[in-house]
């Protein structure tokens, strides 16, 4: 046995699966480690060792010795065996995290309880992790599967982790947004939304906007300096597409993200305003898009009761249409970034080029408060005219199920920037052949009428409607009558589009979009290159 001290190293011969196991912890490393004894050891060739950090320990507590493990021959020969049973993080394929457990055995009991204490001590300086939650679920979401979810997959793991939690029930939209305007937030730690996108983008805008009201500024200037909130988003992913949650994470399992959430992960996530003049329209976190984007959502709002089929109907349907739409592009590059939208470089847990991009644009930003350079007046606007098919601005990969790249495989969750994709008017083969590479491996950027840039402002201003596209309003409701008899509109390539800003519909013909660097935070860690991590068994 070692020393009895937190602060040292202990180790023990302790009996784990009917196998006699030399079991270590060294707190400095924060690391629990057990191996068969007699057998070599770490690090040594052949050494079969099992390792844990205790940052994915859930809890840790006495065994029931006389339940069903005591059953088992060889404990029947011991008198009075005690044992303590340690509850964690076991990775799975696809980026699952599993609740797992780990029974240590022993004769002496005074060991068993210096393990208890020492686990315990270590556990309790982790402050990362939440005490008190608010919870917001959505039962009308996905497929109102949200209360379900929740009861079944999250209550128990928070109850085994001593989270304390306060459950709202939805009963109407933007309920959530409204009542962290209202509510005394003080005492908790977090809050968690157990929806879709949608029910994120509630808890997003009103902790954003609580925290600006707060803080004196006005979120209607577009240039205001918003202010960070104090509080983590964990999401429960409960919805039709989760796309934030599998771009952070790398998978809409809830119990995956029950456990993110318990062991206190912290991922810093840009956000773009959205203003159209001196008025904030909307936040976005995931897809900014016009054109296809914004007409294939702006259909799907009148084919609800369809269910979640009306995303494949109104996808195709916009797809035939073929609507383009002219306008001016104006953006401010973001030079501050240590990468580019086709360098392939993933974002992963722990992202060297988020935290590079972020001092990068702090030391930007102290040379323009001190008055030594002005970044806007250094940097230069571009200016892009035409006819484009989509527009899309992505402040992550925007990966889902569907698409597991996402829109811009390289985008990056915390860079401060966004990817700014302009897709001209094209054939309807060739759109369809850029449509395709979002499934596959292919870069989707490999076009001549692709555009890709990486920024952190840009404006967008739509040509407006004038008698000489007459021609081409009636050419297109001539070719494709039949699909636009419910909207006349909506087929005209000289029509006005909608914008689709993180699955709401934005009616405006000028924007004014910039990116906000990790203005908040999530329970979450990022998407781990390589989930196969030697676990315990």
């Amino acid at each position: 046995m070692g020393a009895t001290g937190a602060a040292e190293p202990l180790r023990s011969v302790l009996w784990v699966k009917q196998q006699r196991c030399t079991v270590s912890l060294e707190p400095a490393r924060a690391l629990l480690r057990w191996w068969r004894s007699p057998g070599p050891g770490p690090g040594a060739p052949g050494a079969d060792v099992c390792s844990l950090p205790v940052s994915e320990v859930i809890t840790v507590e006495e065994a029931d010795t006389h339940g069903k493990h005591s059953n088992s021959g060889r404990w029947q020969k011991m008198e009075k065996p005690y044992a303590f049973t340690v509850h964690c993080v076991k990775r799975a394929r696809h980026h699952r995290w599993k609740w797992a457990q780990v029974t240590f055995w022993s004769m002496e009991e005074q060991l068993c309880q210096l393990w208890l204490q020492t686990l315990r001590e270590l556990l309790q300086g982790l402050t990362s992790r939440p005490k008190r939650l608010l919870v917001f679920i959505n039962p009308f979401g996905g497929q109102g599967r949200g209360e379900r979810v929740y009861e079944r997959k999250v209550a128990p793991l928070f109850s085994l982790a001593s989270v304390t939690t306060h459950v709202i029930i939805t009963e109407h939209p933007n309920q959530a947004k409204e009542a962290l305007y209202e509510m005394d937030l003080d005492g908790y730690d977090g809050v968690v939304c157990v929806g879709g996108d949608g029910m994120f983008s509630e808890v997003l805008h009103g902790l954003i906007g609580r925290t600006q009201r707060s803080a004196g500024v006005d979120q209607n200037h577009p240039r205001a300096t918003l202010v960070p909130s104090s509080l983590r988003i964990g999401i429960i992913p409960a919805g039709s597409t989760d796309c934030v949650c599998y771009s952070t994470v790398g998978t809409i399992d809830a119990e995956t993200s029950a456990l993110h959430i318990i062991v206190g992960d912290s991922l810093a996530m840009d956000v773009s305003s959205v203003h159209h003049g001196s008025t904030l329209l909307r936040y976005s976190v995931s897809l900014l898009g016009y054109g296809f984007y914004g007409d294939l959502i702006k259909d799907s709002e009148k084919k609800r009761w369809m269910g979640l089929i009306r995303y494949d109907f109104s996808g195709v349907k916009t797809f035939l249409s073929h609507h383009y739409y002219e306008g001016t592009v104006s953006f401010l590059p973001a030079q501050h970034t240590v990468g580019s939208p086709r360098d392939r470089k993933a974002c992963r847990a722990g992202c060297f080029v988020c935290r590079q991009s972020k001092q990068q644009l702090e030391e930007e930003q102290k040379k323009a408060l001190y008055g030594l350079e002005n970044a806007e007046e250094v940097e230069e606007w571009q200016v892009v005219c035409g006819k484009f098919l989509a527009i899309n601005a992505t402040n992550m990969s925007c990966a889902c199920p569907r698409s597991p790249r996402g829109l811009s495989p390289a985008a990056h969750l915390g860079d401060g920037s966004s990817d700014l994709i302009l897709i001209r008017k094209c054939s309807r083969f060739n759109f369809l052949r850029f449509l395709v590479r979002h499934t596959n491996q292919c870069d989707q950027f490999d076009f001549t009428f692709v555009e890709v840039y990486r920024v952190k402002k840009f404006q967008f201003t739509s040509k407006p409607v004038e008698d000489g596209d007459k021609d081409l309003r009636e050419h297109g409701k001539q070719r494709f009558g039949p699909l636009c008899s419910d909207s006349p509109d909506c087929c005209c390539s000289g029509s006005r589009g909608a914008w689709n800003c993180d699955g709401e519909l934005l009616h405006s013909p000028a924007l004014e979009v910039r990116v906000h660097c990790q203005l908040v935070r999530l329970f979450a860690r990022g998407i781990e290159e390589n989930s196969k991590q030697e676990s315990q068994s």
